[in-house]
C-alpha cells in the first residue's frame, strides 16, 4: 500500500487552517521548527453539535491522552478520530482550555490572537457558527499531573515530529498553531509554523 496525499499545507505561526476529512483519511500535524503548540479541534461533517471532546475522551480511554491506536470519541461518546502514530516523545495535553480573548486581557494584551478566536473564524468560513470552544487537543504541548499541580513544561518536540490520526466518520478538523508568546513556557515564547498533510491510502502505484 502507498499514501495518497491530497494536500499539504502550512499553517502559520499564530494561524489557523481547517481541513475536511472523509472517513478513513489521515491527518498528520508536523511541528517544522520543534517546541511549537498546536490546538486541535474537530467537528462531524453531518452534525456540528457533535465534536471531539477531551473530557469523554479521557473516560472512554481511563487515560489523559490517547494511545496509539486508541481513539477519540465526541460529546455523544462516539468515535471520530484514531491516533494512528506519533514520532514525537509522545507528550500531548487534554486538560488546559484554548487560549482566548479573556486570557490576554488578563496579560494586559487585548487585542491578541488566541486559538478560541482562531477556532470561530474557521468555522465561520465553513458556515458554522458557535459560541461554545471545546476542550481542545493540545498536541506537543507537555503538562504534567503531580500530586494536584498543573505543571507545564516546554513542548520537547524537534523539527519534523509528527502525530498522526484516522478520520473514523467524515469530520472537519481545525488546526491553530498557537499564538501564546507571553507565558515563555508555551512555544517557548515565540509561536512558529505547524504542517498538515491530509492524506488516503491506495493501491500500490497510486
Amino acid at each position: 500500500m502507498t499514501a495518497t496525499t491530497t494536500s499539504a499545507v502550512t499553517v502559520p505561526a499564530r494561524g489557523v487552517k481547517a481541513f475536511p476529512l472523509a472517513a478513513g483519511q489521515h491527518l498528520r500535524i508536523t511541528d517544522q521548527e520543534g517546541g511549537q503548540v498546536g490546538d486541535l479541534f474537530v467537528y462531524r461533517t453531518d452534525d456540528p453539535g457533535e465534536y471531539l471532546s477531551a473530557s469523554h475522551t479521557r473516560a472512554a480511554t481511563s487515560r489523559l491522552f490517547p494511545a496509539v491506536g486508541q481513539q477519540f470519541v465526541t460529546n455523544l461518546r462516539r468515535p471520530v478520530l484514531t491516533l494512528a502514530e506519533d514520532t514525537s516523545p509522545g507528550r500531548h495535553d487534554m486538560l488546559i482550555a484554548a487560549c482566548d480573548a479573556e486570557r490576554y486581557r488578563a496579560l494586559g494584551v487585548p487585542r491578541h490572537a488566541s486559538c478560541a478566536q482562531n477556532l470561530v473564524d474557521a468555522l465561520a468560513a465553513h458556515g458554522i457558527h458557535t459560541d461554545s470552544i471545546p476542550q481542545p487537543v493540545n498536541v506537543f504541548m507537555d503538562v504534567r499531573v503531580d500530586a494536584d499541580q498543573l505543571v507545564r513544561r516546554p513542548a520537547s518536540t524537534r523539527p519534523g515530529d509528527s502525530i498522526t490520526f484516522t478520520a473514523v466518520v467524515d469530520c472537519l478538523a481545525v488546526l491553530s498553531a498557537c499564538p501564546q508568546d507571553l507565558a515563555p513556557v508555551v512555544n517557548d515564547g515565540d509561536p512558529t509554523p505547524l504542517s498538515v498533510t491530509v492524506f488516503s491510502d491506495g493501491p500500490a502505484g497510486a
